[in-house]
């Protein structure tokens, strides 16, 4: 999952990545710093084996996967997806309609924000 790098300080650097139709943030591999700042570790968890699941966002959805591999597509994009999986922090804003395709079964933090 991640890309080769030749330094040990790429290693640490964190890539985000939004999706401008999608609206949906992929944080890889955020430093442990971040997510101990967020108190992920005491968010509920979730899991789900393989599959495809409609969801609809009430409430924005911040998540941070243990493991597994998904690719989400908002309803009415015309194919694009964003892919995360193990070790990404992933946003969702408050009112997406999308479906998760969970390629490999995921286990997860999240935290529902409603504002």
């Amino acid at each position: 999952m991640g890309t080769a790098s030749t330094s040990p300080a790429a290693d640490t650097m964190e890539a985000t990545t939004r999706s401008p139709s999608l609206s949906i943030t992929v944080e890889k591999n955020p430093p442990e710093a971040r997510l101990l700042q967020l108190g992920v570790k005491s968010w509920p968890k979730w899991g789900c084996p393989p599959g495809r699941f409609p969801l609809k966002f009430d409430a924005a959805l911040t998540c941070y996967l243990v493991k597994g591999r998904v690719r989400a597509a908002a309803k009415g994009s015309r194919g694009e997806c964003v892919e995360f999986g193990a070790g990404d922090l992933v946003v969702f804003p408050k009112g997406l309609s999308c479906t998760w395709d969970v390629v490999v079964a995921v286990d997860k933090h999240y935290n529902f924000d409603p504002a």
